[in-house]
């Protein structure tokens, strides 16, 4: 089934991207040194070290040296847009009001409610002052900012919205419901523009219309906010019984959720007064939100990012747009911005479980593991009941390479489990990758044959075992027919291809090892075990300067787990003719 947001924005990113999103060129380094001000120089050096640092993806050091280049030239034009779309990224709302001003030359108002809009013109800077304007109640200058939004690429989808919101704001329903229309037709847009509809029409007290539009978004994919705001209206309006079964058709179709059991118990006991959007600034900060939630999740994160910013800055209360922005720094390892988005959540009863364990994996990025663990303890020890915090202290763990904590953090999550269900098969993995790293082969060799049957044809599962039986020589057809399977679910995967490689090797054929092997090196040329694997390989195969080669490549990319003495023998002595290695 398609996800509610892909179908909410099924449209090519090229089309996202026209009209005013960042992007920037990959320049050399040596165009940002220093910082604004130090000498590093001149209008063209600043410029220069602006876009350097925006490909870097800092846009504060980017917004910084595009102000100085911008303050040297102050009518260049493509340097206010870019300081302009910078400083909104950042959240600096002032300042990048000032600079969507001067892009606009000043210009707004009812004179310009008529004209044909300027498909050249910023679609992010008019979206921002007339999300401005709406919220100082400057309804005329919102219409004229409004007016001039671009009917192609965003503006298909953000001219509707914003138009239809901005008409409500005037108590003009059927004019907004017209508005929205263009929205209507547009394939993938059929949930928001229902969604928005019902909004609209749910403000104005026409309860039947409302319920027949929400009606048509509120499927058993239909996300958290989907779901918040129908329940929210189906109890105001005294359909009781159809909020919980909408509640608890969510819940069931997402066991595992962190915010299902938060969310219902929220919404079960709301205030029946109490609109989750309650006026026209709400409604277009929920449809900024809306189409940012979307571009987010289809990849597009720098005009996802303004979006949020403009919906934050009608509705700073927004939570899910607080949420939004702190996972989009996360994802591009801005961890102090991010953990920034999340603190304010963290006493929020709908977010506040979400937003605690982002900051645990936000922590953990930045090496702050006794921060995370510590966060997660607290939050294992508040929800006895449930995995998620757990289980994620164990990857900790594991990833700091302590694997007895880690085998027991899984351990505590699969007792809390009870029975296993198929999707709980990444969990005894984990942990059978923990026991493994202690030698506790038995133990773990027992969750791997555990997820294999919850997940049978798991290519992870299926190398991972497959692969362990032929390293320590047991069961070599049936490892081999597990890897073979893994290689055909998985082809382009370098580590299940060398473990084929592999199996083929410890067999004896070393031909068709040495064929399996070169493909793995082709697919992951830089990992010393497969280096060191091919060869070996060759050596067998008497291709001796090519397994020399092998080798020290293998030497040269070796990690801490490459047992670097082995293979400096190797180099140095070959290896042992066939009869003499089968005795040792």
């Amino acid at each position: 089934m398609t996800s509610f947001r892909s179908r909410l924005l099924a449209i090519p990113l090229a089309a996202l991207i026209a009209g005013g999103v960042l992007a920037p060129a990959a320049l050399t380094p040596a165009f940002a040194t220093g910082q604004p001000g130090d000498g590093a120089g001149s209008a063209t050096g600043s410029y220069l070290a602006g876009r350097y640092a925006q490909h870097q993806d800092d846009w504060s050091a980017a917004a910084r040296f595009t102000a100085q280049a911008l303050a040297a030239d102050p009518d260049d034009t493509a340097l206010l847009r870019r300081s302009f779309l910078l400083r909104l990224g950042e959240g600096r709302i002032d300042t990048a009001l000032g600079y969507a001003g001067r892009l606009l030359g000043g210009q707004g108002g009812p004179a310009n409610q008529d004209g044909p809009a300027n498909q050249g013109e910023p679609q992010m800077a008019l979206t921002l002052l007339a999300a401005d304007a709406l919220a100082k109640g400057r309804l005329d200058e919102a219409d004229g900012y409004a007016a001039r939004l671009p009917s192609d690429g965003l503006g298909r989808f953000l001219t509707p919205l914003t138009r239809a919101w901005l008409l409500v704001a005037r108590g003009r329903t059927d004019d907004a419901l017209a508005a929205l229309e263009p929205l209507s037709p547009i394939q993938g847009f059929g949930a928001l523009y229902n969604l928005h509809a019902g909004l609209i029409l749910d403000l104005a007290g026409r309860n039947d219309e409302a319920a027949a539009r929400y009606a048509k978004v509120t499927d058993t994919d239909a996300p958290l906010r989907v779901v918040q705001i129908v329940g929210n209206f189906m109890q105001r309006t005294g359909r009781k019984d159809e909020a919980r079964k909408l509640y608890q058709t969510f819940q069931a179709t997402n066991p595992d959720g962190l915010l299902v059991e938060p969310a219902i118990a929220t919404m079960t006991n709301a205030p029946n007064g109490v609109h989750p959007v309650p006026d026209a600034r709400s409604g277009l900060a929920e449809a900024l939100f809306d189409l940012g939630s979307a571009l987010h999740h289809e990849n597009a994160d720098e005009p996802a990012l303004l979006f949020g910013r403009i919906a934050l800055h009608l509705r700073d209360d927004l939570a899910l747009a607080h949420l939004l922005i702190g996972d989009i720094m996360a994802a591009r390892d801005h961890h102090e911005e991010a953990l920034a988005e999340y603190r304010p959540l963290e006493a929020d009863p709908l977010l506040g479980w979400t937003a605690r364990m982002r900051q645990s994996d936000s922590l953990a990025r930045m090496d702050r593991n006794d921060d995370a663990i510590a966060l997660l303890k607290a939050l294992s020890a508040e929800r006895p009941e449930r995995t998620d915090a757990v289980s994620r202290l164990g990857d900790i763990y594991r990833y700091a390479k302590r694997y007895n904590e880690a085998i027991a953090a899984y351990g505590t999550a699969l007792e809390r489990i009870g029975t296993p269900q198929e999707r709980h098969w990444p969990l005894l993995y984990a942990r059978a990758m923990s026991y493994e790293k202690t030698n506790q082969w038995a133990q773990a060799e027992a969750d791997l044959r555990t997820a294999l049957t919850l997940k049978p044809d798991e290519p992870s599962l299926l190398n991972f075992l497959g692969y362990s039986w032929i390293d320590r020589g047991q069961n070599l057809d049936k490892a081999k027919a597990m890897v073979e399977r893994a290689v055909a679910l998985r082809p382009r995967d370098g580590y299940i291809v060398d473990s084929l490689g592999w199996a083929l090797y410890t067999l004896g054929d070393y031909e068709g090892a040495v064929a399996k092997l070169e493909r793995a090196v082709e697919l992951k040329p830089g990992d010393p075990t497969i280096n060191d694997h091919l060869g070996d390989a060759y050596w067998r195969a008497g291709r001796r300067n090519e397994a020399r080669f092998q080798w020290t490549r293998a030497l040269r990319n070796a990690d801490e787990d490459t047992d670097k003495a082995a293979i400096q023998a190797k180099l140095e002595t070959g290896m042992p003719d066939r009869k003499a290695a089968a005795k040792q």
